[in-house]
This record gives structure tokens, C-alpha cells and sequence, in this order.
């Protein structure tokens, strides 16, 4: 019931395919983090990464897009090998981004930003496989954990579930294994984890102890 999901923006750029394979056994999809230098003010990785990753990983690639045209690049990343793409709906167009990802076979998530009220989404729970909430404002990794968005990270769970939606809730920034046990108490069930797992000496380690912290906090009968 718990996936974990590490995010590639805290690895070695310099050894990436060596990143994925340290985690390859811990993991359950590769959260990768793309981000335009517009939406959000870094840049990071593109497509031609994405591909070159691929020959190297069978594991779900989970890209956020964190940018302001991500329209533009959705085939691209269906190409590079992405299973899945998650788009801001800060940018707008969020019915015609859907629509597009699903024509290509891409699932699809909707991602928003601390300050984005549940309402900006909720129209949209019926249409997305995947729900983001961030716990940071996104850009950099390493930033400290909002627990200001843990009520509405509540009110989306609660409300997937009395619409009986299987949409999946993840949530990204600032976890580790203290704060692992609060999303999931709150809801969550996909964890992207960054700099805790990419800065340790042992990433695939502290991949695992954060899926054991998160899973303490799970109701009975949803561990796996």
C-alpha cells in the first residue's frame, strides 16, 4: 500500500544511472523532478536524461513537471520513457494537459503547490491516477518540511475516499523518517524522498527505513 518514490533532483548528476541502481532495490518508482527555470527557479533535467535512464531501470519513472508549458513536452517524455507525468495546476489548462496525456498513454497526475487550496484541484480527482501535494514550495531540494499542508493532504484522502476514487496521493518535500509517519497518517501513500535518501551513505538503507516508519503509521490490514 506504501510506495516509495526517490527523487533524482537530490543524486549525483554525475552518476545518475549509478543513483538509480543503488536504490533500484528499495524503490518502487523513480520520482524525477523536471523543472523549467520559469515555473520554478532551477533548472534541472530533460527528455534525452530521461531516455538514457531508461536503458538502466525498469522501475515506474514518476516525472513532475514543474513547468510552465508542460504541454509542450508531454509526447517527449512518453518517447524518453516516462510512465507517468504530473503537472502543476498553477499553470492552467488543466483539462486540455489531461486529455493530452491520456491520448499519448501517459498516466497522469495534477500537482499542487503549498498554498494551492484543495479547491484548485478537486475538480479533477475523478480525471488524474495521481494527486500531489507538495510539502515544500518546489525548486530546490534539502528545504524543511511544511506541516501547514498536512490538513488539506487529510481532506484529499478523506475525499478520494468517500468518492471511492483510486486516484493515488503522494506527497513530496521534506521527508524522511519523521516526517514519513505524518503524511501517512494523513493519507498519503506515495512518499518522494530526496535528500534523505540521496545524502545518505546508504541510500538504499535509508530508502527502506523511511517505508518502515511510514508503515507504522499505516491502518491495519494496508501493509503489504
Amino acid at each position: 500500500m506504501l510506495k516509495i518514490a526517490p527523487s533524482l533532483l537530490s543524486a549525483d548528476f554525475g552518476g545518475l544511472a549509478e543513483a538509480v541502481g543503488e536504490v533500484g532495490t528499495e524503490a518502487d518508482w523513480l520520482h524525477v523532478d523536471v523543472m523549467d527555470g520559469h515555473f520554478v527557479p532551477n533548472l534541472t533535467i530533460g527528455p534525452p536524461v530521461v531516455k538514457s535512464l531508461r536503458r538502466h531501470s525498469g522501475l515506474y519513472f514518476d516525472c513532475h513537471l514543474m513547468m510552465t508549458n508542460p504541454g509542450d513536452y508531454l509526447e517527449a517524455f512518453r518517447k524518453a520513457g516516462a510512465d507517468g507525468c504530473t503537472v502543476h495546476v498553477e499553470v492552467g489548462g488543466t483539462p486540455a494537459l489531461i486529455e493530452q496525456a491520456r491520448s499519448l498513454g501517459l498516466r497522469v497526475g495534477v500537482a499542487a503547490n503549498p498554498d494551492t487550496p484543495f479547491e484548485a484541484y478537486a475538480p479533477f480527482l475523478e480525471q488524474v491516477d495521481l494527486v500531489l501535494c507538495m510539502t515544500v514550495f518546489p525548486g530546490f531540494s534539502g528545504q524543511a518540511f511544511m506541516a501547514e499542508v498536512l490538513p488539506k493532504i487529510e481532506r484529499t484522502r478523506a475525499e478520494l475516499d468517500r468518492r471511492g476514487l483510486p486516484a493515488e496521493l503522494e506527497v513530496d518535500g521534506g521527508i524522511d523518517e519523521e516526517t514519513a509517519p505524518l503524511v501517512v497518517a494523513a493519507g498519503a501513500r506515495v512518499l518522494v524522498a530526496g535528500s534523505a535518501v540521496f545524502g545518505d551513505e546508504r541510500p538504499w538503507d535509508a530508502a527502506r527505513r523511511i517505508r518502515e516508519a511510514g508503515e507504522k503509521a499505516l491502518p491495519r490490514g494496508q501493509v503489504d
